[in-house]
């Protein structure tokens, strides 16, 4: 079994409050929900300022290489929309013989 961890750092764009800010970060972890039933997300970080977010997605998988590319697709999906930009994208990678 291999858990994989992904952290996205994202900038948004003209967000002037936290009530713009949801409007725009709810959507996005709505379509990853969407897209990728099997994965956890949500926003987890900067949650007091107004144009940055923290995104962090989980998923739990049987091989390593298909967790990657679970991780590589949210990505790609969160990276591709125009109203934000990624910042960073941290990855961790936890398998069986991790204590």
């Amino acid at each position: 079994m291999y858990v994989g961890a992904l952290t996205l750092d994202i900038l948004l764009g003209d967000v002037r409050s936290l009530k713009q800010k949801r409007s725009v970060v709810r959507p996005i972890v709505a379509e990853v929900q969407r897209r990728f039933p099997g994965v956890a997300v949500g926003e987890t970080g900067h949650l007091d300022l107004h144009r940055r977010t923290e995104i962090g997605i989980a998923v739990v998988s049987a091989t390593a290489s298909n967790c990657g590319q679970v991780l590589d697709d949210c990505e790609r999906l969160v990276a591709g929309r125009p109203e934000i930009e990624l910042l960073s994208a941290r990855r961790r990678l936890y398998g069986d013989d991790e204590d």
